[in-house]
């Protein structure tokens, strides 16, 4: 009988990530798109790297920042190698660079004349910020935001680096398809398997259906 607890544990690491992906994505997106600083190309290359990395060199990272000796471990006390909230960090660091490409061409392409506009007619900074710029790219922001979750999601290799693969503890759906296939238990794999790829192809069908434009022709 298969073990449903690695799909509630895979959706909770999920939700966390998701937040992580969305508040620090539009942050650093806004400050890509708009920003002028030294060291902006660095900045976003280092965002950007996980999509060019291997996942376990990623991982490796994410251990040096956050395993023993680490400043966040041996100073502030964060413990968080080999738990959930690990996993969560493992996925939100593979999905951000999604959820910055996509939030930062949107923010990119807002007409600055609108923003100068409504600045003319004496709104705040906040104000163009929350009510011209961020709903103008709206599409962009939430495909990004979608498709970075959907990769928090199926994170196998940065999440096995940090949080290890630990029944009931840290093994998400991904970890336990590798278990399960290891084990020669192809009935579990497939339906395992079959979830995933469900979710994966919904999350992406509504993003392209209903969430990023579309040309007719």
């Amino acid at each position: 009988m298969i073990d449903w607890r690695p799909l509630w544990l895979s959706i909770q690491t999920t939700a966390l990530s998701a937040t992580f992906i969305f508040i620090v994505g539009l942050i650093l997106s806004y400050i890509l798109a708009r920003g002028h600083f030294r060291g902006k190309l660095i900045l976003e290359t280092v965002v950007n790297l996980p999509l060019i990395l291997p996942p376990t060199v990623v991982g490796y990272y994410l251990l040096l920042m956050l395993g023993r000796g680490s400043f966040l471990y041996e100073t502030l006390g964060l413990r968080v190698i080999f738990t959930w909230q690990g996993a969560a960090i493992a996925g939100a660091i593979a999905g951000l660079p999604m959820m910055v490409q996509a939030s930062r061409a949107a923010l990119a392409d807002v007409d600055k004349e609108i923003e100068d506009a409504a600045r003319v007619d004496g709104a705040s900074e906040w104000r163009v910020l929350f009510r011209i710029t961020i709903p103008i790219a709206k599409n962009g922001i939430v495909a990004g935001f979608v498709l970075g979750t959907a990769r928090a999601l199926g994170d196998f290799g940065t999440t096995l680096m940090v949080a290890g693969n630990i029944p009931g503890r840290t093994q998400t759906m991904p970890l336990a398809i590798y278990d399960a296939v290891q084990a020669l238990r192809y009935e579990d794999a497939n339906l395992m398997v079959l979830i995933m790829t469900s979710l994966a192809f919904t999350i992406l069908w509504l993003t392209y259906n209903f969430m990023l434009p579309r040309h007719k022709g």
